[in-house]
């Protein structure tokens, strides 16, 4: 079993998403405030106090075997992902609209250069200097799918596994409007998916922790 030599709120939310718990369940079991869990999800590099490292210590040590095992995983591809970022991969910043819908979350589904390259994702921005990220999630969901929606809050931010871009997650409610492919030349389709059908059209591993807890609590 790993041992944290020392608990960052980017590992809370990864213990977090192992054990699937939402952040009022997670908040429960640790004995906090539910405010002090969504911190850490708004800032991964924050370092819990004293009392804290031991309350997440003893998550750890209680979590089942499965939980554990899931935690283990997790860490390794984290800590995989972050030594495999490009030196610089920072400086392009992305938006990513989580849009909620009910019961449901919206998809896009880009336009590679082959036919091998389509992927469903969330819809998602560049944001330039200058810009904010809300703006941009906001903007660039109506852009490429005619849905306006607001930002609920932020979710977190990480060096995507992938693309080696800095990703900034942002939880938003849907508003109004008919989720249709307005953006042809990037996307080939969109649509309303099931939040616990996600994992069929992007890949788990793929998936940003904190992002899964979101829909299941939304659940």
């Amino acid at each position: 079993m790993d041992v944290i030599e020392r608990w960052t709120g980017r590992y809370a939310c990864l213990l977090q998403s192992a054990l699937r718990l939402s952040n009022e369940q997670f908040a429960a079991k640790l004995g906090i405030g539910v405010r002090t869990v969504a911190a850490w999800h708004a800032d991964e590099n924050v370092v819990p106090r004293g009392e804290m490292q031991q309350l997440l210590d003893t998550a750890h040590e209680q979590a089942s075997a499965a939980a554990r095992q899931r935690f283990a995983l997790m860490m390794t591809r984290d800590r995989a992902s972050m030594e495999q970022a490009p030196v610089g991969a920072q400086a392009l910043r992305v938006a990513i609209a989580v849009v909620i819908r009910e019961s449901d979350v919206l998809l896009v589904c880009r336009r590679d250069v082959d036919a091998a390259g389509i992927t469903w994702q969330f819809p998602a921005g560049v944001i330039k200097p200058g810009a904010k990220g809300e703006t941009i999630t906001v903007r660039e969901t109506l852009d490429e799918t005619g849905v306006h929606c607001a930002v609920r809050r932020h979710v977190g931010n990480r060096v995507h596994p992938v693309t080696g871009v800095l990703c900034e997650y942002f939880l938003c409610e849907y508003l109004v409007g008919e989720a249709t492919n307005t953006d042809a030349v990037e996307n080939v389709d969109v649509m309303w998916v099931p939040r616990n059908a996600v994992a069929r059209f992007i890949p788990v591993d793929t998936i940003f922790p904190p992002i899964l807890a979101v829909l299941e609590e939304q659940t």
